[in-house]
């Protein structure tokens, strides 16, 4: 099967119609097409659902136009709403509450489309009294004691923002359900890598990764799915983070 037949095979099964910027641009929508779903979508070892899961992460961040098509996709194909929700808790600290709300209200016309019904169930499990001892427990458990080193070498004006990166990114996102411990590791990377200029985090974050089970062929194709939305240099710095992470 060609890159064209491979493009109609993989919309059809997501259900995904063509749009009216397609009649417009035809070549540019042909280039797309044949690229991200004759060749893109079934690239690498994610399974449909992380697939699903890792593009909707990675259009959030950057504000794509097809995140709506994308959702829907997912709920069509089973993807859980709950799960679909947590992407957008689990980037909002990394791609900052505006765009997670584009994106909640992309999936809120997903889930109206789908006939799922809003509000979904209640996931957060910390309280206003552990969510930052919650937090650091679940940062220690990913990157180790030297969560404890950052934290005390932390300038006494930047202490507070410890805090806020230990109790928001980790207590009060990383330890919700509806999502495991892997994936979401695997979003907050698609999220930073996403956003460019993040080179370092980019680094800590494939550490983390590797560090909660994600392996080097899981990382790989988690960023070549990213790369129709990012472009090269961003993947290709990503790559550069794992060849150097896993010698």
């Amino acid at each position: 099967m060609n890159r064209t037949e491979t493009a109609r095979e993989t919309r059809a099964a997501l259900g995904l119609a063509a749009t009216e910027p397609e009649a417009q641009f035809p070549e540019f929508a042909q280039v797309k097409e044949r690229f991200v779903y004759g060749e893109i979508f079934r690239h690498g070892a994610l399974d449909e659902r992380r697939r699903l899961l890792v593009t909707a992460a990675v259009l959030a961040t950057v504000e794509g136009g097809d995140l709506e098509a994308v959702l829907a996709a997912a709920l069509r194909r089973g993807v859980e709403p709950a799960a679909l929700q947590e992407v957008f808790h689990q980037a909002a600290p990394y791609i900052g509450i505006p765009r997670a709300e584009k994106g909640l209200a992309a999936f809120a016309r997903a889930c109206a489309a789908e006939s799922v019904a809003l509000p979904l169930e209640t996931l957060g499990t910390v309280t206003e009294e552990t969510r930052l001892a919650d937090g650091i427990a679940v940062q220690k458990a990913i990157f180790g004691d030297s969560i404890d080193a950052m934290r005390a070498g932390a300038p006494d004006d930047q202490k507070a923002l410890q805090d806020y990166l230990s109790a928001w990114c980790f207590g009060d996102t990383y330890t919700r359900g509806g999502m495991d411990l892997q994936t979401r590791e695997l979003l907050t990377l698609v999220c930073i890598l996403a956003l460019g200029g993040c080179d370092p985090q980019v680094r800590a974050h494939v550490g983390g990764n590797l560090a909660v089970g994600n392996g080097r062929e899981t990382l790989i194709a988690a960023i070549c799915q990213c790369l129709p939305y990012i472009g090269f240099p961003r993947t290709l710095n990503a790559l550069a983070a794992v060849n150097e992470l896993t010698k």
